[in-house]
């Protein structure tokens, strides 16, 4: 089968420039996939000239890096100009391979119109995953949002012509049928998840102890890309009124983004246990924004940014945590919740998206509107002083990931409507055959 990532690369690391949960579903997807014997190529721009076109990263999955514009990043809102010689090379690649492809399964739109381009060119049907919607995002961000407006048209397009659409949570099912009046009959909810090989719950000081942070302190973490929608100014304005309301000794780690001459770059597969990562620096206006968030404040020395770390050593920061925090404005999912769950740490999220169908309000955490520090911070506090309400949590929201956010589950459910799919469209593609 072939996957379509036209930005997120499987081999990059979460928290870097442009680079996110749609990275880890594509790696962690193409390797379950893999692992139950599917072969997986996985389709994504070239972004640095050094890369090579065909990279072997495991058993049965290959990685294409398609010449589409610059070997260099680009932000994904200036990529729609290079999505017709995208779609044009991955046609050309797969009429050169010895078997046909089966299936397509597109990530974000702009990989769902090199889908709909195989589509008609090769017969190929295709499913696709947005991971966002462009009509969400511009009620969210309004001009701040920076992508074409013919995103929006897009989307609808695709959702009338792919074969199923997979929505994350029940709300971006909700938003694909009130937004853009999609087929309520081809949307298919399967979730994002976790890797049990990956994390699990460590203990505390032996976490802390590893990372350097004091045994005592209060330890809020909130990870993921520094974008302004994560809503992290939030985190550090709750964190401050903890400090300042609630006397509480808390500090905040902030683990993600690109802090400058980090190391990183693209892998040619996984090397010691971790994915590398593009070190581009488009976020560094974001970080030194959220710098000058915490001084004003007064915490700057009670905040630490991490930067961007290696996928092996994250079950370290999110066990040295005793709580985890993730305030966006918006989530299509949002997968650090369930990794935090998955590391046995209760969760404060803010109550969009996937993460108020994944987050049990005050069963594995609180729930809390977006935006609102100052919720934020008596959740922080009524953690902090109930310890043992927190250890309960933390127990219950592992026990909830590892029952219905596993990557194997997805993957299990994924291959399940691929499956239906060929069921459905087989005889047309085999017809097909890739006509010349």
């Amino acid at each position: 089968m072939a996957i379509i990532s036209d930005h997120a690369s499987p081999l990059a690391a979460p928290g870097s420039v442009d680079c996110g949960g749609q990275n880890v579903y594509v790696a962690q997807l193409a390797c379950e996939l893999a692992r139950a014997g599917h072969l997986v190529d996985v389709f994504t721009r070239r972004d640095a000239p050094e890369q090579s076109q065909v990279v072997h990263w495991s058993d049965n999955i290959r990685v294409i890096h398609v010449p589409a514009g610059p070997p260099r990043h680009v932000p994904k809102e200036q990529m729609l100009p290079h999505i017709d010689a995208f779609s044009r090379y991955v046609a050309r690649f797969a009429r050169r391979q010895p078997a046909a492809y089966d299936i397509v399964h597109a990530n974000f739109f702009m990989s769902g119109m090199v889908a709909q381009h195989l589509k008609e060119a090769l017969g190929l049907p295709f499913v696709i995953t947005f991971h966002a919607l462009g009509r969400v995002r511009r009620l969210a961000q309004g001009t701040a949002d920076t992508f074409p407006v013919e995103r929006m048209r897009i989307e609808a397009a695709l959702m009338r012509t792919a074969d199923r659409i997979i929505a994350e949570c029940p709300q971006d099912r909700y938003d694909m049928e009130r937004l853009y009046g999609a087929p309520l009959s081809r949307i298919a909810i399967t979730p994002c998840g976790f890797s049990p090989d990956e994390l699990w719950p460590v203990p505390m000081l032996e976490a802390r102890a590893r990372l350097g942070l004091e045994e005592g302190r209060f330890i809020v973490l909130q990870l993921g890309r520094m974008v302004p929608r994560k809503g992290v100014d939030t985190v550090i304005q709750g964190v401050a009124m903890l400090r300042n309301r609630y006397g509480v000794d808390a500090q905040l780690l902030v683990v993600g983004g690109d802090l400058g001459g980090h190391p990183g770059g693209h892998l040619r597969g996984r090397l010691n246990g971790h994915l590398g990562g593009h070190t581009g620096g488009g976020d560094g206006l974001e970080l030194a924004r959220l710098r000058s968030v915490a001084a004003d404040l007064g915490i700057a020395a009670h905040v630490r940014f991490t930067g961007q770390q290696p996928r092996a050593v994250l079950r370290d920061y999110y066990s040295a945590a005793n709580v985890f925090a993730s305030t966006p404005w918006y989530e299509p999912f949002g997968i650090t919740p369930v990794e935090a769950m998955a590391c046995a740490r209760p969760v404060v999220g803010a109550e969009v998206g996937g993460i108020k169908s994944t987050v049990s309000d005050s069963v594995t955490g609180f729930l809390i509107p977006s935006r609102d520090p100052a919720a934020l911070a008596d959740r922080l506090a009524r953690l902090h002083r109930h310890p043992e309400l927190a250890r309960a949590m933390g127990e219950a929201g592992r026990r909830r990931a590892c029952e219905h956010y596993t990557w194997r589950h997805v993957a299990t459910q994924l291959a399940a409507i691929y499956a239906d799919v060929l069921d459905a469209t087989r005889p047309a593609a085999q017809a097909a055959a890739y006509p010349n």
